[in-house]
């Protein structure tokens, strides 16, 4: 007989989310000097509150531009719509023109790719930007495609099974293990 037990880890608190975030902003800020092509898009809907936060530090880090916000909502996009069912999380709102800006594109959990793959065609509809750059909290591992991050959070390695929560509060890590009995 088995039994499925949850053991439930706290990676980061709300301070560590804070820190990393404002170090990625940082990073955003110091790899475009030029911040005036630039766009932050999150993915819907674990991505808009984090690049919502970026788009504030980078706001008060430098504070001569203004980089337009925007998010992205990938359903319609993805590749596996034929094994679960199309929800639609939110709109998506695109303030500006992608053609020829650099897209900074944020999403709380990178594991597969998959998500990004459908969220880079995506944002084909609203142009065709001069380069995109992915930030992410967390960076979990098992890719299927190859997207490696730009900026990262927090580097995670997790079981495939792992389920992986990212929010203001902190990230928590969710594992299942079996025992024998």
């Amino acid at each position: 007989m088995s039994a499925v037990f949850s053991v439930s880890s706290e990676i980061l608190g709300a301070s560590d989310v804070d820190r990393a975030l404002m170090r990625i902003s940082h990073e955003i800020v110091e790899r475009n000097p030029d911040l005036s092509d630039v766009v932050i898009v999150g993915m819907q809907t674990g991505g808009t509150w984090i690049a919502s936060r970026l788009h504030d530090n980078i706001a008060k880090i430098s504070d001569a531009v203004s980089v337009p916000l925007g998010a992205v909502d990938i359903s319609m996009y993805r590749d596996d719509f034929s094994l679960r069912p199309i929800v639609l999380s939110a709109p998506t709102d695109i303030p500006v023109d992608l053609t020829g800006r650099t897209v900074v594109l944020v999403d709380d959990v990178l594991f597969t790719g998959r998500t990004v793959r459908a969220a880079l065609e995506a944002l084909n509809d609203h142009g065709r930007p001069r380069a995109v750059q992915l930030a992410v909290m967390v960076d979990r591992g098992h890719r299927e495609l190859p997207i490696r991050p730009d900026y990262v959070g927090k580097n995670i390695p997790t079981h495939f099974s792992d389920e992986v929560s990212v929010g203001p509060d902190g990230v928590t890590v969710v594992a299942a293990s079996e025992q024998q009995s």
